[in-house]
């Protein structure tokens, strides 16, 4: 399971350091690609293979559907893990993500994100700010 947040610097090349508390779960090799709200998705490889499956049963005729696997694909790269523990972020999605130099890495269940911190730091705050309503809209789900 992979949680937690992380704060690391990406370098001038690209790299970032992945927590070492998540490189297990990730694994050497995984898969990072354009996310939801201005974030890097990133998914091990077992679950990027789940991610695909149920994207190919996307109605193929449905715009939305070919726009979304459109521009989640095409930003997506498989990155390895380097002896230091680094990863290299493509320019594309460090462009998309607005990634400077401080980021957080944040574990979210079977995948992380990747933000800019400024912009994690307010995401995190308007979190806080609405936890509990979101809470319970989220109780009609089962939880």
């Amino acid at each position: 399971m992979l949680m937690g947040e992380y704060k690391h610097n990406i370098d001038s090349k690209g790299r970032l350091i992945m927590p070492a508390k998540l490189r297990d779960d990730l694994g050497e090799r995984f898969v990072i690609t354009r996310g939801l709200d201005g974030c890097i998705f990133g998914y091990p490889k077992a679950t990027w293979d789940l991610v695909q499956e149920k994207l190919k049963q996307l109605p193929l005729a449905k715009k939305d559907a070919r726009a979304f696997t459109r521009f989640f694909y095409s930003a997506a790269q498989e990155v390895e893990l380097d002896k230091q523990g680094r990863i290299n972020i493509p320019q594309t999605l460090i462009d998309f993500a607005h990634l400077e130099k401080s980021c957080r890495v944040i574990g979210v269940s079977e995948r992380i994100e990747i933000w800019d911190e400024g912009r994690w730091l307010a995401e995190a705050e308007s979190l806080s700010d609405n936890f509990e309503d979101i809470a319970e809209n989220l109780f009609d789900f089962g939880l």
